[in-house]
């Protein structure tokens, strides 16, 4: 079954802290001289085979990454230019609008109202004598 994580550096750690543990209670139970119990082999073989497995890892870390094949995209064909579109014909100018020259001033306008209301003074005044 393939190991699945990221790194060894952790299993190797509690490997280690599991063979340690053997070892230590082998030689308080039967002193550092008698030879390594299937315990403490299975977790030699262990570590071996992790530390191997590191090994390759690393060494297939250093191998030149297989790159992608780019896609060559299919070359369009040239654009051809469109025609020019033909001129449009100009427009006949506007009539000018009536502006502030031909509006009568404020002063005309006065004036203007002085001269009705003289009118009218003076057209009462007629009918009053008629």
């Amino acid at each position: 079954m393939p190991i699945r994580t990221a790194s060894l550096r952790r299993q190797i750690e509690k490997n280690g802290v599991r063979l340690h543990l053997a070892m230590t209670r082998r030689a308080r139970s039967q002193g550092a001289d008698p030879p390594a119990s299937a315990q403490e082999e299975a977790l030699l073989e262990e570590r071996r085979s992790l530390k191997e497995a590191r090994a390759q890892r690393q060494a297939r870390a250093k191998l030149p990454k297989q790159k992608p094949v780019r896609l060559v995209k299919a070359v369009k064909p040239p654009r051809v230019p469109k025609a020019p579109k033909a001129p449009k014909a100009a427009k006949e100018p506007r009539e000018a609008k009536a502006t502030q020259a031909n509006k009568p001033s404020r002063a005309d306008k006065l004036t203007k109202k002085a001269e009705n209301l003289e009118a009218a003074k003076k057209a009462a005044k007629k009918s009053a004598k008629t």
